[in-house]
């Protein structure tokens, strides 16, 4: 066979504010291979198949040596991200063609080093074809179910994993109280939503458009509303108060959160979107309620929590996602030149839902 593309995404600058597709990342097509003679030397050769687009990868574009939880990306090397790869040659007696793998399958280093844990859920390069020598870091997926590959970068992967460690730990649930999600038609608020109602709360849930809305509610959500058309302030004035805020923007509705806290809440902090690309958003006026309602307040990553609830999360949610207990939703685009576009809209909240690039079909 003679060689084929290996196209790949590269870094190409830093940003000020969003990320600009073809100036921050560009789409680079003059690699090629021949994947069925390239030298292995003792290793395995991958083909990438769906790519996730996550919205902490705005914080890994900086400079090589800013403060971070992350490791930056590297100017004039591809990006890195969760992934899922099919394995299509093999010299390795431990690694077997049609092994798929979820996992760090570039040469970059693991993106939250100061978290990295013996079974850690690591990156994969956004290029279409990638050597590797062993399985250090990797995960093996076994996938009895027969779901989509898709899924194991979503609902059962990273975004998954954080809603799951992150309820698991720190909401100590009780039955009857109230929970409030931002972002819930996202990958990790949705599931959120969907672990809350299972363990008997009202949850209010909020997004960015009618249609997110509406996914909202079918997952289960008591209230869902349009952030952008609906005042959070007055919903959680209505709806409120609240026991449980999961946090995944941080600014004025963290802001609201604080002010509608009943006495002892508990604040999961997962992410905070609205300064990713804005280092002037208006400070927090509430917080001084922390301290007179009680409030916990509890930041985490989800490689800190990982090794503890592995076990119980892939023992779980495989089987719930399969019966459909456990809803998804997937905004898939096709091809590595669509990554640009894709990370812009992330960061902006146009995607639709979990964002996938679908690369090659398995």
């Amino acid at each position: 066979m003679a060689p084929v593309t290996n196209g790949r995404v590269l870094f190409n600058s830093i940003p000020e504010g969003f990320p600009v597709p073809g100036e921050s990342t560009v789409y680079d097509a003059s690699e090629t291979i021949d994947i069925e003679n390239v030298a292995l030397d003792g290793g395995y050769l991958i083909k990438t198949l769906d790519l996730s687009i996550d919205p902490y990868m705005r914080e890994r574009m900086i400079l090589p040596d800013s403060e971070s939880f992350t490791t930056p990306f590297t100017i004039e090397k591809p990006l890195d991200g969760f992934g899922v790869g099919s394995v299509i040659r093999s010299e390795n007696p431990e690694i077997q063609v049609g092994v798929h793998l979820y996992g760090f399958l570039g040469e970059s280093q693991f993106p939250f080093p100061l978290f990295l844990s013996s079974i850690a859920s690591l990156t994969l390069e956004h290029q279409q074809y990638i050597i590797r020598k062993d399985l250090t870091g990797l995960q093996k997926i076994h996938n009895p179910n027969k779901l989509p590959w898709s899924t194991f970068i979503g609902v059962l992967g990273m975004p998954g994993k954080t809603s799951f460690v992150g309820w698991k730990e720190f909401s100590r649930a009780k039955k009857g109280e109230t929970a409030f999600v931002s972002t819930g038609a996202g990958p990790v608020g949705s599931l959120v939503i969907q672990l809350a109602k299972r363990d008997g709360l009202k949850v209010i849930a909020s997004a960015g458009s009618d249609e997110k809305v509406k996914f909202m509610k079918k997952i289960g959500a008591d209230v869902a509303f349009n952030y952008k058309t609906t005042k959070t302030t007055e919903v959680l004035e209505k709806e409120g108060p609240i026991d449980i805020y999961w946090d995944n923007v941080g600014g004025e509705t963290l802001d609201a959160a604080l002010n509608a806290a009943n006495n002892k809440a508990r604040f999961i902090e997962c992410g905070m979107i609205t300064v990713y690309n804005n280092e002037n958003i208006a400070g927090i006026k509430n917080l001084y309620q922390v301290v007179t309602k009680s409030v916990t307040m509890s930041g985490f990553i989800v490689d800190d929590l990982e090794e503890q609830y592995a076990e119980e999360f892939y023992k779980n949610l495989p089987p719930l996602v399969a019966s459909g207990e456990i809803q998804y939703a997937e905004d898939v685009y096709h091809g590595l030149e669509s990554v640009g576009d894709v990370m812009l809209a992330v960061q902006k909240g146009l995607n639709k839902a979990k964002a996938v690039i679908h690369v090659a079909d398995d």
